[in-house]
């Protein structure tokens, strides 16, 4: 079998975006040995975050990292002019301030060939190949490395393309519930990237990877996709339910997460990864950490940790969030509330993590503020 016909072979068998990267390094490093790690960050347009992906190398010395583009000025440069940056010799980052260029240097790197991540105008990201000595890229390495960064930019839109594809499919669904339940697509991009922060903070507790934390984001904002199963007469009912009616309520949950596999199986979106995080989320968004929630009254660790995080997202945003049968709270009472109900509805590591993160969160929250004219609907539950 010709060799290239054999690595495009087993790149296909990758089923990961992850596992893709590292079989690519394993056939760069055939050709070019020194180059020892090969890493991708993510772009996040609403916050200007620049954030950790995925890496393939020995060592990994950033991991659950994230950085401002705007305080990144070299990347922003690559990012605006869609160019690269080649540095020979990193000793002179030897004594930087900068977190990621010190950890980078420390680890033993010492050049390094970073390559936005650019499609169709749109930047997804940026890619960085590192090698243990100076002077080690020369022109026929750099426009491999070209290669390997072009192939990568479309593999990772490709990845990401179908997860939006999944998203935009639930979306029409959840359109319809906007319209009957009083929640705005302004609370939606924040508790998704409040979900993103608490899990980051918990990936190093839980020892998860940077993935883990990007795909409970993309999919945190189909929690309560299970609620367009539910009679307009309780979803907008504006009294407290009866105990029947509850009873229905909770039936969301369970709803949502067997309405999430249809729609996977039915659009041919099993190859989308980590959909396992989707269904948990949905799923067992409202179970309590002492077990008195639903719908299997999980308690603990036993509550998967993607759900734990997502409850904790969504009760911080309903709590500070207008509504028409509410005032938004101050933010020192949602922390008040929040510590009373870790231990007993909510993960209190998952609480620490948001807490330990407040000046993000608050940053998250001035960013995405709701317009009136979305605030619909009822008293409903939260």
């Amino acid at each position: 079998m010709p060799q290239n016909h054999e690595a495009m072979l087993h790149l296909n068998q990758a089923t990961s975006l992850a596992e893709k990267l590292v079989h690519l390094h394993r056939v760069t490093k055939e050709k070019y040995p020194f180059i020892t790690r090969i890493s991708v960050a993510l772009y996040d347009s609403g916050t200007d975050l620049v954030r950790t992906f995925i890496y393939s190398g020995e060592t990994s010395p950033l991991n659950h990292y994230q950085a401002k583009l705007e305080r990144c000025h070299s990347l922003k440069v690559l990012a605006e002019k869609g160019t690269y940056r080649l540095e020979q010799d990193l000793s002179v980052f030897a004594d930087s301030h900068k977190i990621h260029a010190m950890k980078i240097y420390q680890a033993g790197y010492r050049g390094s060939y970073t390559l936005p991540l650019l499609f169709e105008e749109e930047l997804l990201g940026f890619i960085f190949f590192n090698t243990s000595h100076e002077n080690a890229f020369y022109p026929d390495c750099l426009s491999y490395l070209d290669l390997i960064g072009e192939l990568v930019g479309l593999l990772l839109f490709s990845s990401i393309s179908t997860v939006r594809t999944l998203l935009s499919t639930v979306k029409s669904a959840l359109d319809l519930t906007f319209s009957r339940d009083p929640e705005t697509g302004g609370h939606l991009h924040r508790m998704s990237r409040y979900a993103r922060t608490i899990a980051r903070e918990m990936a190093s507790i839980d020892e998860r990877d940077d993935q883990f934390s990007e795909y409970v984001y993309l999919f945190a904002p189909l929690h309560d996709i299970g609620k367009i199963t539910i009679p307009d007469s309780i979803l907008l009912k504006p009294g407290k339910l009866t105990e029947a009616e509850f009873e229905i309520m909770k039936e969301h949950a369970e709803n949502g997460r067997k309405l999430a596999q249809r729609l996977i199986t039915n659009y041919g979106l099993s190859g989308v990864p980590h959909l396992n995080i989707l269904l948990n989320i949905v799923g067992s968004h409202h179970e309590a950490w002492d077990g008195s929630g639903y719908p299997e009254g999980l308690s603990g660790e036993d509550i998967p940790l993607e759900a734990r995080i997502v409850a904790v997202s969504d009760v911080y945003d309903a709590l500070t969030s207008r509504r028409p049968y509410k005032e938004p709270w101050a933010v020192e009472e949602a922390v008040a509330e929040l510590r009373k109900l870790a231990g007993k509805k909510l993960d209190p590591n998952c609480v620490e993590a948001l807490l330990l993160n407040l000046n993000e969160v608050l940053e998250i929250q001035g960013s995405f503020m709701d317009d009136d004219n979305e605030l619909v609907g009822t008293a409903g539950l939260t």
